[in-house]
């Protein structure tokens, strides 16, 4: 296998399914270093509409890298900290703007007007794209007038005195009321004016209480606080542009002639009607209006209105959008440190973290983002937001070097160092709420008796086995006999897949009235381990049978070990089940299931293939065996395969739905990529040893498998393929990396292996770039099944990925569409995805997907795609995913040369913040202090 190739382009725009972490690219995914991507630096004044380019929260989660969102040209990205984004409305950066000092359509962010030196490049606000430097900038007028209209400021002297300044302030505002200028470029182009200098000038009540300031101003002059919303009646806004990131906002100074107006409030209409109006009247697409009004609610249009800002909660819309559409609604009223923007930004930033995976950021990373989006003052604005309630803030203990975190065991220990973190109360609850049940299932979890004299003989166990199923088949006679609602087929305590989730209203079910199997004994589990058809699955039996909880490890072969449990616990009159990540995971874990069954004597089920179910349709109440009467699962053990790819929103929502005293095991992988959304709850669980684990030694075979799991100990060695399992192709660009990905999958591997197109799966880094999915999957229709796409960009026959949530994607066919909407084969299921719904994006050709979506799927051959330009994208858990893919035959388009060696041996994740592991650890020392003072 070949890896000696030698490439370090720098990686183009890469993006994943909706909402993932992998829809961020290296450099910009949010990490505990930063908090946000670069991105485009053009805020034009009323364009760069708010969601203009975007078709949604994947759209927004794009890198300008290789598609530039924004009008305008990119500016910033190269003074981009730790992640954070550059180039907002307090940046400083306009596209192709002149910035002469003495008009400007567009209004500025800020950083460019009071600190000089950021206009002229400095790392707070970005260089200017297209932008001359004007000598007006850097020099301090006399007046804010002068500066703002040097054209009727030109005359006074810089004496500073009160008239003068009452006069250019006068003559501005007559320049705005005749329309020679407008507001918006005074607060654009304007410096912070220095106080007079004349000792005789007496500052008007409230005026900043500064000291005389002349010449040219810098970094390093005094501020005073900006007026607040109380004293000003309104929304705290400045008097010109802050010093974004270099330093504190100057207060405005005060008025001594008419100050311009803020523009008149927008009267708004009722309901979608109203937010389309408001909309139009800041520029921004009227498409907008059902999304807004979806996300703000009844009240949509009224604070749409008032806090224009709240645009930003809006997926899709970037923050230079929001400032446009706010200095459109607001006008001189809207600066870069309005509290309702720094507060925007606030839950902005972490949403983003949150799609790069994490649950939280530390608290100088966020403040170190508001900085670079020229907030003023990031620690007054962190302070609100936390005041508010719009932020939680945590203390999280900073583990030793050894691992766990030191426990506190007296007041004379040194005091353990901490972190803080701050994050959005959804997915602090989240994360709280799994800590809590995954310790709830474990304390409530009744012992089994242990055998009194070491294993029980043979036909001991037998007849204990004999005995729970005669015990279990009383206990279905009757409830067979009391409960109708039982039809033929139907295992008791199940419940058809078309069911729809018990609501505790209707009549009761079969799993209402039924009572609780009795608990195996000690004797019976020994029995069925001692039956197993692995050691480790014998293992993994043995400690479910002696836990509430069970963490479980293996590769795509030790899947067999969950399927023999799930086999023997429903032998044992248990209702047992399977819920896996995807369709493709629940068909392979129902054949295992089925083998399982053919060697075991009772399985407590006709169909032993019906305990497997994805985690969706279990909870949605389409798969398994419904809820009780109390909205609990009704099952007594789950295990949960592909458990990696369980984000915190998801895994809360299991853990709660299992009654005290439920069995539940996680099982999974721990080399392949973790869950799309935020969270990383399968790795924190491990790390915190909160609960039994099982190692699986089942390997998997082949060449495919024994590259795998070198790649999974940090090694990429070149392995045997007599019969072609593993080919490396070489590479030297982009496009040659295209066309040789389309002949592997329409002629090569068909021919050598009898994998049809359709079963070959391709895998790249991204979304964008020149060999990424986009790209990928027009050349592959292109040769595969042209055609005009006819039904919003699809014709049938075209392969597609259809992604109902955000980290969920359900491959699949186009049959044809209708008034209804777009009409799908997904692994022999037909769904109908609505028109809106594919004209947002939720649906997109499927030939070529990244790794993350192709995530807990599995096809008879993959072709992964490294291009020369992604390699700042690889890690070996990515390497790790794409090429487990396969099952018969992997291809690798190789572009990326050593780069990929040196992913797989020094890259092994991306980090993410969370703090679930703290608080499984917690658990555990919270549980230990009784015993410690007994």
């Amino acid at each position: 296998m070949s890896t000696d190739r030698l490439a370090g382009e720098t990686p183009p725009g890469q993006e994943a399914a909706p909402g993932t972490a992998e829809a961020r690219t290296p450099d910009d995914a949010a990490g505990p270093g930063g908090a946000a991507a670069p991105e485009s630096a053009a805020a034009q004044e009323g364009a760069a509409a708010p969601g203009e380019g975007a078709t949604g929260r994947e759209e927004s989660a794009e890198t300008a890298g290789a598609e530039a969102e924004a009008a305008g040209a990119e500016a910033g990205a190269a003074a981009a900290v730790s992640g954070a984004e550059a180039g907002a409305v307090g940046s400083g950066e306009e596209a192709g703007t002149p910035s002469t000092g003495a008009e400007s359509a567009t209004p500025a962010s800020g950083a460019d007007a009071a600190n000089p030196g950021a206009a002229n490049g400095s790392p707070a606000s970005g260089p200017e794209t297209g932008t001359p430097s004007s000598s007006a900038k850097t020099a301090a007028p006399a007046s804010g007038a002068a500066a703002a209209n040097p054209g009727t400021a030109k005359a006074n002297p810089a004496s500073g005195s009160a008239k003068a300044t009452a006069d250019a302030l006068a003559a501005a505002v007559r320049a705005v009321e005749s329309g020679e200028r407008s507001a918006a470029s005074f607060f654009n182009d304007a410096p912070r004016p220095a106080r007079p200098a004349a000792p005789a000038a007496q500052p008007a009540k409230g005026a900043p209480q500064g000291g005389p300031q002349a010449g040219p101003t810098g970094p390093g002059r005094e501020v005073t606080r900006q007026p607040t919303a109380q004293e000003t009646g309104g929304p705290a806004r400045p008097g010109g542009p802050e010093g974004g990131a270099t330093g504190p906002a100057d207060a405005a100074p005060a008025a001594t002639g008419p100050a311009p107006a803020p523009r008149p409030a927008v009267r708004t209409l009722p309901g979608v009607e109203g937010v389309r109006q408001v909309l139009a009247a800041g520029g921004a697409p009227e498409t907008l209006a059902e999304q807004t009004a979806e996300v703000l609610g009844e009240r949509a249009a009224e604070a749409l209105a008032e806090d224009p800002w709240l645009l930003l909660g809006v997926p899709g819309v970037r923050p230079e959008q929001a400032d446009g559409f706010a200095r459109a609604l607001l006008g001189p009223a809207c600066g870069p440190g309005d509290e309702r923007r720094a507060q925007a930004l606030v839950g902005w930033l972490l949403e983003q973290a949150a799609l790069a995976g994490h649950s939280a950021l530390e608290a100088a990373a966020l403040r170190a983002a508001l900085a670079q989006r020229s907030v003023p003052d990031p620690d007054d604005a962190l302070q609100a937001a936390i005041a508010d309630g719009a932020v939680l803030v945590f203390q999280d203990a900073i583990d030793e070097p050894g691992g766990r975190a030191r426990p506190a065991t007296g007041d004379d220990e040194e005091e353990q160092p901490v972190r803080v973190l701050l994050g959005l109360d959804r997915f602090a609850m989240a994360e709280e709420s799994v800590a809590d049940g995954l310790a709830r299932l474990l304390n409530t979890f009744e012992a089994v008796a242990e055998p009194t004299q070491g294993t029980a003989p043979a036909e001991d166990c037998e007849a204990a086995a004999d005995e729970a199923t005669a015990d279990e088949a009383k206990a279905d006679g009757a409830t067979a006999a009391g409960d109708a609602q039982v039809t033929d087929g139907d295992t008791p305590g199940e419940r058809p897949a078309t069911t729809a989730p018990d609501t505790g209203t209707g009549t009761p079910t079969d799993h209402d009235t039924a009572p609780r199997p009795a608990p195996p004994s000690a004797t019976a589990w020994e029995a069925v381990a001692a039956a197993a058809p692995s050691p480790s699955a014998a293992e993994l039996i043995r400690a479910a049978a002696h836990s509430g909880l069970v963490a479980h490890t293996g590769a795509e072969a030790a899947r067999a070990e969950p399927a023999a449990l799930i086999a023997a616990a429903r032998s044992l009159g248990l209702r047992a089940f399977g819920a896996t990540h995807t369709e493709n995971g629940r068909r392979r874990l129902a054949a295992h299931l089925t083998d399982s069954a053919a060697d075991a004597t009772a399985t407590g089920s006709p169909d032993p293939a019906a305990a497997a179910v994805t985690v969706s349709g279990l909870l949605s109440g389409r798969e398994g065996p419904g809820r009780d009467a109390d909205g609990a699962l009704a099952l007594d053990l789950l295990v949960v395969l592909d458990a990696p790819q369980l984000d915190l929103e998801t895994a809360a929502l299991l853990v709660e739905s299992l009654t005290d005293g439920t069995r539940l095991v996680l099982s999974g992988d721990p080399g392949v990529l973790w869950s799309a959304g935020p969270g990383r709850l399968f790795a924190d669980l491990l790390a915190a040893r909160f609960c039994p684990q099982v190692a699986s030694r089942t390997p998997d075979f082949g060449p495919i498998g024994e590259l795998v799991s070198g790649i999974g100990i940090g090694e990429l060695s070149q392995v045997e393929a007599p019969g072609k399992e593993v080919v490396i192709v070489p590479v030297r660009d982009a496009g040659e990396a295209v066309h040789r990905t389309v002949q592997l999958v329409a002629d090569s591997v068909p021919r050598a292996f009898g994998v049809p197109a359709d079963h070959t799966q391709v895998i790249t880094v991204g979304h964008g770039g020149a060999a990424g999915t986009r790209a990928l999957n027009a050349a592959l229709k292109e040769r595969l099944n042209p055609g005009p796409g006819r039904f919003g960009g699809f014709d049938p026959g075209d392969r597609v990925a259809y992604t109902p949530a955000p980290g969920r994607t359900v491959p699949g066919t186009v049959t044809g569409a209708d008034a209804a909407g777009l009409h799908l084969d997904c692994d022999g299921s037909a769904l109908v995805v609505p028109r809106e719904q594919v004209g947002t994006g939720a649906v997109r050709h499927g030939w070529a997907l990244t790794a993350h979506q192709a995530a807990g799927t599995r096809w008879p051959a993959a072709v992964v795609v490294l291009p020369g330009d992604a390699t700042g994208g690889l890690t070996r858990a990515w390497v790790y995913t794409a090429f487990s893919r396969g099952e018969r035959h992997l291809s690798v388009v190789q572009g990326a040369d050593q780069a990929l060696a040196r992913a797989v041996a020094e890259l092994p994740v991306k980090e993410r913040t969370t703090r679930l592991r703290s608080l499984l650890q917690q658990s555990v020392q919270s549980s230990e202090e009784p015993t410690a003072a007994d």
